[in-house]
């Protein structure tokens, strides 16, 4: 994936373009939840997307903050089944 590729490219697709980079990435890391992360962090920016692939401190960082936000959805719901 190119940047001239990526701004040719429709915005949906530029989405997809991201993600198809960004998903072996995170599985790396979380190869249970990489699916679930890479769709919330698919909500941010493109401009923020494109740091995140060329700074592995920033991916890992947000990664964390996603599995912190998904542990606390847990966590809620096990709360309400209680």
């Amino acid at each position: 994936m190119t940047i001239k590729a990526l701004a040719a490219a429709p915005e949906e697709q530029k989405k997809q373009m991201i993600g198809e980079r960004l998903f072996p990435l995170i599985k790396q890391q979380q190869p249970t939840l990489a699916g679930k992360i890479t769709g919330m962090l698919l909500e941010m920016d493109n401009g923020e997307l494109l740091h995140l692939l060329e700074s592995g401190d920033a991916l890992n960082e947000k990664v964390n903050e996603a599995l912190t936000v998904l542990n606390a959805v847990e966590a809620a719901a096990a709360a309400e089944k209680q």
